[in-house]
C-alpha cells in the first residue's frame, strides 16, 4: 500500500470515530434542554413533589386563598387653582387648573385635606414658573402631571397620591 492510501484510509477512520462521538457529545446538551422544558412548563416539579401549595391544599379538599379583590380607586376633587405663567413681555398669561387626585386609600383623603394649604401652594408656584409652550400637547400635559404627582407626594407624605387626574388646563 502507498503512503497516500495509508493516509486517506487514516483520515477516514478518524472522520469515522468523529462521527461515532457526535452522538455522545450532543446527548448531555439535548437531556439538558429537554430537563429544562420539562422544568419551566411544571411537568418536573409536579413529578418531583416540588409543585406549589396552593396544588397540594387543593388536592387535599382545601380551596386555594382567593387573592384580595382590588380596592377601586378614591378620588379627591382639588380646588380650583389660577395662577399667572412666566412670560417675558408686558402681555400677561394666565392658566386655570381643575384636577382630580387618585389615592391609593380611601384613609389618604383626611391626610391630604390636612395638607392642602401646602398642596396649593406647591402648585401654584410651579405653575407660575412655567412657560405658555411648555404646557403645548399631550408631552407638556404629562410633564406637568408628573410634576404635580411629585410634589403632592412631598405635600401629603404619609398618603400615597397615585396619579393626577385633569379635568380642565385652560391656558389664556
Amino acid at each position: 500500500m502507498s503512503a497516500q492510501a495509508e493516509a486517506a484510509e487514516g483520515a477516514g477512520g478518524a472522520a469515522k470515530g468523529g462521527r461515532r462521538r457526535l452522538p455522545l457529545l450532543a446527548l448531555p446538551a439535548v437531556a439538558a434542554a429537554l430537563g429544562a422544558g420539562l422544568w419551566f412548563t411544571g411537568v418536573l416539579p409536579g413529578l418531583l413533589g416540588l409543585d406549589e401549595p396552593e396544588a397540594h391544599a387543593a388536592a387535599e379538599g382545601a380551596a386555594p386563598a382567593a387573592p384580595a379583590p382590588p380596592r377601586p380607586p378614591v378620588f379627591f376633587d382639588m380646588p380650583e387653582i389660577t395662577a399667572n405663567l412666566n412670560v417675558p413681555g408686558r402681555r400677561a398669561s394666565y392658566i386655570r387648573l381643575r384636577s382630580k387626585l387618585e389615592l391609593s386609600k380611601p384613609e389618604d383623603a383626611a391626610a391630604i385635606q390636612a395638607a392642602m394649604p401646602r398642596l396649593l401652594d406647591l402648585y401654584t408656584t410651579y405653575l407660575r414658573e412655567m412657560r405658555p409652550e411648555e404646557l403645548r400637547g399631550s408631552a407638556g400635559t404629562q410633564r406637568l402631571r408628573e410634576e404635580l404627582i411629585a410634589r403632592a407626594a412631598i405635600a401629603a407624605a404619609p398618603a400615597r397620591v397615585t396619579d393626577v387626574l385633569f379635568t380642565e388646563i385652560l391656558v389664556q
